[in-house]
């Protein structure tokens, strides 16, 4: 017998008081430091912020953040897709060897991540001879870039694909090749509508972390101002300058991004649980 109840059946006190430290440590830890970034970036006003995001080097930054995501969010997507495909519908030696791998870059630092890329294309690296000898630059240029935001952001839609799929096993995909569907065609007939919303859910949760990475592509950026500096290097750039009102501008507009994931990430998981009831 299980030594916990169901919380239906807590005191309705005890689930209010529950309820409302959680709002309260919710708000205290993530809501005042987003109120606080939209409060500086608009302190002066609506203008002074717009005419910060309108600089040269801004724009800059904007446009190749757009582009790394543009990048990195299709190829993991492939890669997820795929990896979750492995892990949840075959069983192979070395499977748990790849969850482990699928895992990594949520265990390695960002900033080792991108030391790694920087010893293995650097200049001095291993392969920085052979790169150099045919003008392939990868550090401090956009390949290098999407290199970092790859590795780190590679686990969202694996992890988010994972479980599910896990959960509604294999019996439908086993039925479609009794039936003579070939692999591909049992993928994209039936593995790919039941998992669709949660893909989606994946894909934003990896276009966020794509466009918010700091750690791994300062290290490999180079900080080459108006080049390689994508929107979160260009907030520490102007903060370290005491350009507060453009730092806090491009942060704003950062957050903004952000907020707009969660809320259509909240979206799909609403129509996912809509579809499960349905179904059951």
């Amino acid at each position: 017998m299980s030594p916990f109840r169901p919380a239906s059946q807590d005191p309705a006190w005890a689930r209010w008081l529950i309820g409302s430290a959680a709002v309260l440590v919710g708000a205290a830890m993530l809501g005042l430091p987003l109120a606080a970034v939209f409060t500086e970036a608009l302190r002066r006003g609506v203008d002074p912020a717009l005419r910060a995001l309108q600089d040269e080097d801004t724009l800059a930054a904007v446009r190749l953040t757009l582009i790394v995501a543009a990048i990195s969010v299709p190829l993991n997507t492939v890669g997820g897709v795929a990896a979750a495909w492995c892990v949840a519908k075959h069983d192979f030696p070395g499977k748990r060897l790849l969850v482990t791998l699928i895992e990594l870059p949520f265990s390695v630092s960002p900033v080792i991540s991108g030391l790694v890329f920087v010893l293995i294309f650097g200049l001095q690296g291993w392969l920085g001879p052979w790169l150099k000898a045919h003008d392939i630059q990868v550090i401090f240029a956009l390949p290098g870039l999407v290199l970092a935001t790859v590795f780190v952001t590679f686990p969202f839609v694996a992890r988010t694909l994972i479980p599910l799929m896990l959960e509604q096993g294999r019996d439908e995909e086993e039925a479609a090749a009794t039936l003579g569907a070939s692999g591909f065609q049992t993928f994209r007939r039936v593995t790919l509508p039941n998992v669709k919303w949660a893909l989606l859910a994946g894909v934003l949760l990896c276009n966020a972390r794509a466009m918010g990475e700091f750690g791994a592509v300062s290290v490999v950026s180079g900080h080459v101002r108006g080049e390689t500096n994508t929107m979160p290097l260009q907030v520490e750039i102007l903060y370290n300058e005491y350009q507060f009102a453009g730092a806090f501008a491009v942060a704003g507009l950062l957050a903004l991004l952000g907020l707009v994931t969660l809320a259509a990430k909240a979206v799909l998981e609403r129509l996912t649980a809509r579809r499960a009831e349905a179904a059951a």
